[in-house]
């Protein structure tokens, strides 16, 4: 019997649909019928409420990857409507694979969660922010998944005590993450899943990886470590501009670690007899006989 739970594969879109609704949709269709993946999920911002003035107003720190004059401006040509995100959970649908979307702001929070998805995520950058949170947990039904990149062990643990006090710990998914865009692999530190699950894993629902590396080798390993929530950055070309592109895996990769994922899965069992029917024609072919 397998006692690992099934894995659960994110494909994150983020904002490298490049605020187009048509490279959106293709990159849903692609991660449904391609990929096989059971996810998607965007980003929803509130650039005013989110940055101060001066930050909206400065010029890109890499005008490279910049789609506008300012970091408001570029910030502005990714960000989709609530329509619009209206509009990409209705295409989910169609396709049957689950929309979802990472918050960043009260607005946004408030926003996604009138749409009411089976999840909506709480990326590092805003894990601390309890205004938004506290909202979440009195407002919103569905599961609340959070990425723990840049925090400190004692910060994951108030942010699993709130949960547990609001009484929402068991719709709690907690991920293992490292901030970066791409982590080399001496810094993915995938040993702090199985402390979050010797920690963690019976007062919240799942703990998740969600892994800005390069390759699937890793999250193979995550998996097998406990994190049984997988999630990805998802492009369709890792060349286009953007830092998230590049620490990003291409559909190709996307369908790989689908794959790889399950195969591991069906593979994390002990022998249900010392010799499996498999095994018993080969052994009366093969097994060594003293004559």
């Amino acid at each position: 019997m397998n006692t690992y739970k099934k894995p659960y594969v994110i494909a994150e879109i983020g904002c490298n649909h490049k605020g187009d609704m048509e490279i959106a949709k293709e990159l849903i269709k692609i991660a449904k019928i391609f990929c096989k993946v059971d996810a998607v999920k965007f980003q929803k911002r509130n650039n005013k409420e989110l940055l101060t003035e001066s930050q909206y107003n400065a010029p890109h720190p890499n005008p490279v990857n910049a789609y506008g004059d300012t970091y408001g401006e570029h910030r502005e040509f990714l960000e989709f409507s609530v329509a619009q995100h209206q509009e990409l959970k209705s295409f989910c649908e169609e396709m049957e694979i689950t929309y979802s979307t990472s918050v960043w702001d009260l607005s946004s929070a408030q926003e996604i969660a009138s749409l009411q998805p089976d999840f909506i995520k709480i990326p590092s950058a805003c894990n601390n922010h309890y205004e938004m949170l506290n909202w979440l947990c009195e407002n919103y039904s569905g599961e609340i998944h959070i990425s723990t990149g840049m925090t400190t062990k004692n910060e994951i643990g108030d942010l699993v005590d709130f949960f547990t006090e609001k009484g929402r710990n068991q719709d709690l998914v907690i991920y293992n993450c490292t901030s970066g865009y791409p982590v080399p692999f001496e810094d993915v530190c995938l040993l702090e899943i199985a402390r979050m699950k010797q920690l963690y894993e019976d007062k919240v629902k799942h703990i998740g990886f969600s892994g800005h590396h390069l390759g699937i080798a890793v999250d193979v390993a995550a998996f097998t470590l406990g994190a049984n929530v997988v999630e990805r950055h998802y492009t369709l070309d890792r060349t286009l501009k953007g830092t998230d592109h590049a620490a990003s895996l291409e559909p190709s990769g996307m369908r790989k670690l689908k794959r790889d994922l399950n195969a591991v899965y069906q593979s994390l069992t002990f022998k249900e007899k010392d010799i499996l029917d498999i095994e018993a024609v080969q052994r009366e072919k093969l097994k060594f006989r003293k004559n």
